[in-house]
């Protein structure tokens, strides 16, 4: 190089430093690691005879259980992982006692059923069953496993392997599981699952699925017997012990319909061309055969399509004896109370069995009295315009230690928070224990019944774990507190704005303002998309682990000057029902794109925004979001980085079919701006096929796209450095393409 050209490339350099420091000025910046410094909680759990919690933690991709014990509640360590090995906890479970915490590391097999192994071990990825003593700290693996289902007295483990049921003991001696688990605890015929410990530890609810019906089963731990809770021709699942262990609570759907039954033998005839069915048996002739000749397909469709209780019911709820193996109908709904919550889980709290419907667009919580009786109808624990968290959700909710009190997390009264609620699980009047500018929910209530610990954040602080009063009070946060290097007070709050669509309908937004915007200045811009899309933004730190990060780097986005904005586009949850399943939305049309349309056009006609300098990003369906932007409005959107997002809805390109005409890639020849691409290549949730087949399209029309593929990651990176390459290199990205 000449030294006039190293004259001038030293003057641009220079220059463009210049320009960041007077961008950031006034205000105080922080780097993507520092915001990302924080430890993140999860998977809170009480015990329920002592005043002891439990919670696994992700510090810099360093994972570990901690508790903490009244009075002081001061966090203790009781396992020591200290790598980013990618290897995460889940499943955490603790004993009545408080004494033993079990829990799972790493994650399970992919479709091929290799299991994870986002470090690249030669080795190969592992899962494990592991157990920490919470007062001595000691923590040993116990099985090669999932699902653990820790018995109330802490000495034995269950879990599930290919259809049989497994235990271990718990013991902190040496190489405790070497041995142990090896043969099955229970082996009966059909699949078994979800094995449920009663409240004395000396027997196992299950459920044992014969692929067209399914049952009950008790074993008795004692006496190795196996007994059947009132069997039927039915689907009986979601065993729930009652507090005195002698009865079983459970669903009962419908079995199988005879259309059901030849699909099914049509299928294992496929499988099995020597014409064996199930059990040895002859496979049953395909529909049309079966009906002797009256019309064929179309009749069985109609004839023999039908699986329904007595009375045409498609569920109710049951309550056995465990002692007769008697059971009886509780309750059967009306056609309005069709949609359990997802899990389809009913719980046993008090004199109650409580479990989600969906009644008058809000998913609430009701209740049943246990002992049934003549016209009784399900009481709304959680009224009012708000919802609470599906089961399988991470802001789930918890009960009591006697199950007289429901506690739960739910906007009600704060649509773009979370707050602590309590009820009786009997019914009353809720009580609300939180309120303000913060964000609380997992509860999880202690034995003594004086307070409730639960998760909390706000705009500026991470998440953490809180201990909070049982009859409501200020939270008192016990983790987070001042994490050294964090940036608590160079962060902004976000603003709630409220938009509508060109059809009308109305969303919610969060928007993040840099503190040195100028007047008449007019900056960059970035959108955010939620993934899902059942998920919903919030005016703070996130509950979830990546919309935890996605919030702290929207922050990061707003220090270095970004005007940033975050979608809560229609089909996310948090908003009802109506809103949640919007009509042609996803496969069905893409009428949630009208939403990403509406706030690009908000942004573009802001005093303070560049019109023509307005970004996109998300992972999943964000990363579906921001493609479609892309492909469909590259004149609105300027740049964007897609992670690990969908690009073609099912398996067609007929470009006459809806699903298609859906898809980013249907509008693939409008795309011009450019695009960063972010994916792992064991990808459980989105195949990476999609964007193995979008990088063939922008590279046949010359659009520029960058690219970082991690072989051996998942869809939500385990590995924590991954995060840092990706946000750093987005950072890079949009810096380029966005501030030119």
């Amino acid at each position: 190089m000449s030294a006039r050209c190293k004259q001038t490339a030293g003057f641009a350099v220079a220059v463009i430093l210049l320009l960041s420091v007077s961008f950031l000025s006034a205000q105080k910046s922080f780097t993507i690691e520092q915001v990302l410094s924080y430890a993140h909680p999860t998977q809170l759990v009480s015990a329920k005879k002592a005043d002891r919690i439990a919670w696994c933690e992700a510090e810099k991709g360093i994972r570990n259980v901690f508790t903490a014990a009244a009075p002081s509640f001061k966090p203790a360590r009781i396992t020591d992982f200290m790598k980013d090995g990618g290897m995460e906890l889940s499943a955490l479970k603790i004993s009545d006692d408080g004494s033993v915490a079990v829990f799972v590391r790493g994650q399970g097999a992919n479709r091929e059923g290799w299991i994870a192994n986002p470090s690249n071990d030669p080795a190969g990825g592992r899962q494990e069953i592991w157990a920490a003593g919470t007062r001595k700290g000691k923590a040993v693996k116990l099985a090669d496993a999932s699902g653990p289902v820790l018995a109330p007295n802490g000495k034995w483990v269950l879990f599930v392997r290919d259809g049989q049921i497994y235990e271990v003991p718990v013991s902190f001696s040496a190489n405790a599981g070497a041995a142990a688990g090896s043969n099955p605890l229970i082996k009966a015929w059909g699949r078994n699952s979800d094995p449920k410990w009663s409240p004395d530890s000396k027997k196992i609810a299950f459920v044992s699925d014969r692929t067209d019906h399914s049952l009950i089963a008790i074993y008795d731990h004692d006496q190795r017997k196996i007994s059947y809770l009132a069997p039927s021709v039915d689907r009986d699942t979601s065993p729930t012990w009652s507090p005195d262990g002698k009865k079983i609570a459970f669903l009962r759907r419908p079995g199988s319909s005879f259309a059901q039954i030849t699909a099914q033998a049509q299928q294992q005839a496929q499988q099995n061309p020597q014409g064996r069915g199930r059990a040895g048996g002859a496979v049953p002739a395909p529909p049309a055969q079966a009906q002797g000749g009256r019309g064929g397909q179309a009749v069985a469709g109609a004839i023999y399509q039908s699986a329904t209780l007595p009375g045409g019911h498609r569920f109710a709820i049951m309550v056995g004896d465990v002692a007769t193996l008697e059971a009886r109908e509780t309750w059967r709904p009306s056609q309005q109370d069709l949609s359990f919550g997802p899990g389809n889980r009913i719980d046993w709290a008090g004199n109650s069995l409580v479990f989600l419907l969906e009644r008058n667009n809000w998913r609430h919580y009701y209740a049943l009295p246990a002992a049934g009786g003549d016209n009784v109808l399900p009481v709304d624990l959680t009224p009012g315009d708000g919802e609470v968290p599906a089961a399988d959700e991470a802001e789930t909710f918890g009960f009591s230690s006697d199950g007289a009190y429901l506690f739960y997390g739910t906007n009600v009264g704060d649509i773009d928070r979370r707050h602590i609620w309590k009820t009786s699980t009997g019914g009353g009047a809720p009580v609300q224990l939180t309120r303000g500018y913060a964000i609380e929910n997992y509860p999880a209530a202690l034995a003594s019944g004086d307070k409730v610990a639960c998760f909390y954040a706000d705009a500026k602080q991470p998440k953490s774990i809180a201990v909070v009063p049982a009859n409501g009070g200020k939270p008192e946060v016990i983790t987070n507190k001042q994490q050294a290097g964090f940036p608590y007070d160079a962060q902004v709050v976000p603003e709630q704005v409220l938009l509508k669509a060109e059809d009308g309908l109305e969303f919610h937004n969060q928007l993040f303002l840099p503190k040195d915007i100028k007047p008449g200045e007019r900056r960059p811009a970035l959108i955010f998309t939620h993934g899902g899309p059942s998920r919903q933004m919030l005016l703070g730190y996130h509950y979830s682990y990546f919309y935890h990060m996605a919030y702290a780097i929207n922050q990061y986005f707003a220090n270095q000057g970004y005007v940033v904005m975050s979608v809560n586009y229609r089909s996310g949850i948090g908003y009802g029902q109506r809103f949640r399943s919007a009509p042609g939305s996803g496969r069905g049309g893409s009428a949630e794109y009208q939403d990403l349309v509406a706030a690009g056009r908000y942004l573009q006609a802001r005093p303070d925004v560049d019109p023509k300098r307005i970004g996109l990003w998300g992972l999943s369906y964000g990363g579906l979001m921001t493609a479609m932007g892309l492909s469909r409005n590259s004149d609105i959107f300027a740049a964007g980085v897609d992670i690990a997002g969908v690009h073609l809805w099912g398996n067609s390109l007929d470009p006459e079919i809806t699903a298609f005409k859906a898809s980013s890639i249907a509008t693939i020849d409008k795309w011009t701006s450019p695009v960063l691409l972010v994916q792992g290549d064991d990808d459980r949730n989105v195949q990476f096929s999609q964007t193995v087949g979008l990088v063939q399209l922008l590279r046949a029309r010359n659009v520029h796209y960058e690219l970082i593929v991690f072989p051996d990651e998942v869809h939500d990176f385990l590995v924590f450095g991954k995060w840092i390459k990706t946000f750093n290199a987005a950072d890079d990205f949009f810096n380029r393409f966005l501030r030119k």
